[in-house]
């Protein structure tokens, strides 16, 4: 096709008004039109370029300044390091006078090009504004937000120079602080971070609509899609629009800039649903200069394949809802959040090897509505045992997986210790089908590789509601995991999205401006208004349109506890219910210690209803704790897997455990089993009586939370070793496949019986393994295979992929070639029959749900503390009188870790006779055989537990 002269936007650094003149005669004469404009549509060379961005103009040679001056407020600045005064060094906020001609200033230039040499005068500047030291304190919420900021110059511009609308131009350039001596030569110089100032220029931006949305059509009323979006610094703003998502563009439109909020926006005539769009924004990006971006919707509600284009469309259009959405069954809401029992799964794993179902269907949303599927069937069987939600790994667009043309590795035949197999499968992992998806791309959109088709936006829309409703029809709630703690990429990179639009805002940076990445990638910053209105934003969608009834967050903990909390409070009116929050409150990086904000982490967390993860209890169980390398791995051995009576050959070799260490731990399982509260208080083994706050756990307290809603107990997740896997490290080599299968189960029940929410991976009731990965992220789906018929667990699939596990393989590589370690069906047939009748127990009774600290104190002792004590058995005793849903007067939880039975006399009612619990009595429990062995002695009230096993006895 032609391409009009006119319709290519201008590529040179023409100035602003003159740009602006342009690209309104291109639209406005109807040049790039398309349906319903005046002329045939034709493709924008910018549109259609085959780069993310154009370079209109380079900034000098040099590379970016470091941002070491941060904005605090529209008008006031703080550079750390220099006085006021002009020196070095200073405090805070230091408003000495100036230094005998020594002057601050900010230079600025609209179309970049600054250059600041030291001893020279600054070049390429359209102007500079003068500062003077702050004559005033901070507002405290200022204070408060910046207190991270390191001592330094306080500098304020006057407010002739601080209008709003001067200071929102000067945003759209460059700008350089710098001090100057009194002939105007450059000392020091820097860039400046901006987030500070945009969020005060732009606060009424968290009350504008961004996206698109489209007017339905009405009697007498034409329909209308409207386009925003969020772009403070950029010049220029155009949408360009295709008819699919392969096709050329079909027209380009000039956005209008709303000043206030510096959102750009479009109103199109007609309902262009089915269509897809891109922007192109002219923003200035330090280091680079003034670029024209070609980037995608950052609230996007779904995208072409790879994500290379945003789609256009009403997510309450019936066509986006698969047969029966409209009227389709949902769990009722649970009347407590301790009545949730989760499962955490992967899509792609939950159908990926089930040989049952068709290839096109294996990995994909789709796979769980149909009545082939053997995951469907576990997951229908754990449902009617008790299992309340099931919590998906991240389904919302990533990076990773190439979603057209992805492939299976074929891996090779080899032994259970062989190197073969990880080299296959990272041969091929770039290019695979698996990955995590812990790398965000946008948020708001399904992820399209789970899809039937990627390159049909409404097809992972419709697809993904389809899976829900499946869960749904099974009685599973459904949380989703969400990952708003970094992203893909910043800078200029292709899948930087956020940072390309408006450079440097959604990033949280470090003192010299460098992204942040102690989670592993590039934070980002949801302290700033508009990254914690998007995170916002994204749950309340995923909760309003795809009925997602519970949320995880990753690394939580970076997040500020109020914007959770804001969250919590927006669901809750959205929702007209509580909706659950969770996440992993670890308390790390440069937010650590309330550095920054409040944040989101456990010790923090106490009194908000949100639960975070539950480390004491999780390392108390296995041992050791979740990252440790060779020379712990083994010796750091847990209650469950022979710290108290079965030291391995390592332990052996090098120490016997203190008696001191083994109490201690079993004091940390009991207060697991209270919820790890602050409050809870019980006779710990020095025999004192001590509250959860006062148990140490390293250098923080064992008992973190206020009430069990705020305890999520695991001993297994999708990150780290498996359990299966982490016992193979820490239990003698010597212990059989059937013994370690019983281990496996004494950890499912400490944490099914254990007050807060239980949590458990996919796959933990079946002994799951991934052959000693530890990291499974990007190790396909032959370490990941998880296989409903329970005749394989994983183990032995080879030596895991060194790229995360390579200082493990010494000690990997005999195990996984020992026989004795793996598994037979029966072991895995039973931990699976087994895990449902734990699921019973807990339904049965509300005892194992309290709501309150309260409760949990006046309901919930423990017998056998105390500096006496025999540690291998955990006695906890509850009181049922008076509580609803009780189910039982009085109810005794016995779990012995030894390998031998052990007798226990816990005092407790042991006059009165005390009963299996029926879950456990029936003839078909599936631990029928080794309980048979319990006995209950009722006159000197002694009871008998088998080796390696958790009874429960019940007083009617």
């Amino acid at each position: 096709m032609t391409v009009a002269p006119l319709c290519r936007l201008p590529a040179l650094p023409l100035p602003l008004p003159l740009l602006r003149a342009v690209a309104g005669l291109v639209v406005g004469a109807g040049l790039c039109a398309g349906p319903g404009w005046a002329a045939a549509p034709a493709p924008g060379l910018a549109c259609d370029a085959a780069s993310h961005y154009t370079v209109l103009r380079a900034a000098p040679a040099g590379g970016a300044a470091q941002a070491r001056a941060i904005w605090l407020d529209r008008r006031t600045l703080q550079w750390p390091g220099v006085m006021a005064g002009g020196g070095a060094g200073g405090a805070a906020g230091d408003t000495a006078g100036m230094a005998d001609g020594l002057r601050f200033r900010l230079y600025h230039a609209a179309l970049g090009g600054l250059q600041a040499q030291p001893g020279q005068v600054v070049l390429g500047a359209d102007g500079a504004l003068g500062l003077q030291p702050a004559a005033q304190p901070l507002p405290p919420a200022v204070a408060a937000r910046f207190r991270h900021v390191g001592a330094g110059a306080r500098l304020q511009l006057s407010l002739a120079d601080a209008g709003p609308a001067r200071l929102r131009r000067l945003h759209q350039g460059e700008l350089r602080l710098v001090l100057e001596d009194a002939a105007g030569r450059v000392l020091q110089s820097t860039a400046l971070q901006h987030p500070g100032a945009l969020d005060d220029l732009y606060g009424v931006a968290e009350r504008v609509p961004l996206g698109v949305k489209i007017t339905p059509t009405r009697p007498q009323a034409a329909a209308r899609t409207g386009f925003a979006l969020w772009a403070p610094s950029a010049r220029a703003v155009w949408l360009c629009r295709y008819r699919s998502d392969s096709a050329p563009a079909l027209a380009v439109s000039a956005l209008r800039r709303d000043a206030p909020s510096g959102s750009w926006q479009a109103r199109l005539a007609g309902d262009l649903s089915g269509q897809y769009y891109s922007y192109l924004v002219d923003v200035w990006v330090p280091g680079h200069g003034l670029l024209r971006q070609r980037v995608t919707d950052p609230y996007s509600v779904s995208l072409g394949a790879n994500s290379h284009r945003s789609w256009i469309g009403r997510l309450d259009d019936p066509a986006l809802q698969p047969p029966g959405w409209a009227h389709a069954p949902r769990p009722a809401p649970l009347a407590a959040a301790t009545d949730a029992v989760i499962y955490e799964l992967h899509v792609r794993d939950f159908s990926a090897s089930d040989s049952g179902l068709p290839p096109a269907l294996r990995g994909k949303y789709a796979a769980f509505a149909d009545p082939r599927s053997a995951g469907l069937r576990h997951l229908r069987a754990l449902a009617r045992a008790g299992l309340t939600d099931v919590h998906l790994l991240p389904v919302f667009d990533s990076a990773s997986v190439p979603e057209q043309g992805c492939s299976t590795p074929p891996v090779p035949a080899a032994a259970p210790d062989s190197l073969a197999q990880q080299a296959a499968v990272m041969a091929g992992a770039a290019g695979d089908c698996f990955n995590w998806g812990y790398d965000p791309l946008h948020f708001n959109a399904p992820e399209g590789s789970f899809a039937s088709r990627a390159d049909d936006g409404a097809v992972r829309i419709r697809e993904f509601r389809q899976m829900v409703m499946a869960l749904h029809a099974a009685g599973l709630r459904v949380g989703m995991d969400m990952v708003y703690n970094h992203l893909s990429a910043s800078g200029q990179w292709p899948h930087s999205v956020l940072d390309r639009i408006v450079p440097g805002y959604y990033h949280r940076l470090d003192a010299a401006g460098v992204v942040e990445r102690s989670t592993c990638c590039d934070n980002s910053a949801t302290e700033h208004r508009m990254m914690g209105r998007l995170m916002q934003d994204s749950v309340r969608l995923w909760a309003r349109a795809y009925r997602i009834d519970a949320f995880r967050f990753d690394l939580m903990g970076h997040q500020p506890r109020a914007v959770m909390e804001r969250l919590q409070a927006l669901l809750r009116a959205d929702q007209g219910r509580a909706i659950q929050l969770l996440g992993e409150g670890w308390n790390f990086g440069e937010v650590a210690n309330a550095a920054r904000f409040v944040q989101a982490s456990q010790l923090s967390l106490n009194g908000s209803g949100i639960g975070s993860f539950n480390d004491r209890l999780r390392d108390a169980l296995r041992g050791g704790g979740a990252g440790d390398g060779p020379e712990h791995i083994v010796l750091r051995q847990g209650w469950l897997n022979g710290l108290v009576d079965a030291p391995n050959e390592a332990v052996l070799a090098a120490y016997g455990p203190p008696r001191e260490t083994v109490l201690a731990t079993t004091d940390q399982v009991r207060l697991g089993l209270a919820g790890s509260l602050r409050s809870y208080r019980f006779t710990t083994h020095s025999g004192a009586l001590l509250s959860g706050e006062q148990i140490g756990y390293g250098d923080q307290p064992a008992g973190y939370a206020s009430q069990p809603a705020e305890v999520v107990n695991y001993t297994e997740n999708h990150d780290n070793h498996t359990l299966w896997d982490a016992n193979a490290f820490k239990l003698p080599l010597a212990t059989p496949a059937t013994d370690r299968a019983r281990v496996q189960l004494l950890g499912l029940a400490l944490v099914a019986l254990s007050q807060g929410v239980p949590y458990f991976h996919a796959g933990q009731d079946l002994l799951r393994s991934k052959s000693m990965d530890g990291n499974s992220y990007d190790s396909g789906d032959w370490f990941n295979r998880l296989d409903w018929s329970a005749s394989d667990n994983g183990f032995g699939r080879g030596l895991p992929p060194a790229r995360d596990n390579a200082a493990l393989h010494a000690l990997a590589a005999p195990r996984l070639a020992d026989a004795r370690l793996k598994p037979a069906p029966a072991d895995i047939a039973f931990a699976r029959d087994a895990f449902l009748d734990l699921l019973r127990i807990r339904a049965s009774s509300s005892l194992f749900r309290l709501r309150s600290a309260d409760e949990v104190q006046r309901r919930l002792q423990f017998h056998n503390t105390g500096p006496a004590q025999n540690p291998a058995v955990i006695a906890a005793e509850y009181d049922g009188a008076g509580l609803a849903g009780a189910g039982f007067a009085r109810m005794l939880l016995l779990a012995n870790t030894a390998t031998s039975a052990q007798t226990v006399q816990p005092g407790a009612q042991a006059s009165q006779p005390w009963v299996l619990h029926p879950v456990l009595a029936a003839p078909l429990a599936a631990d029928h055989a080794t309980i048979a062995q319990a006995h209950f002695d009722i006159g000197p009230g002694r009871f008998t537990v088998p080796a390696r096993t958790l009874l429960v006895y019940v007083q009617p």
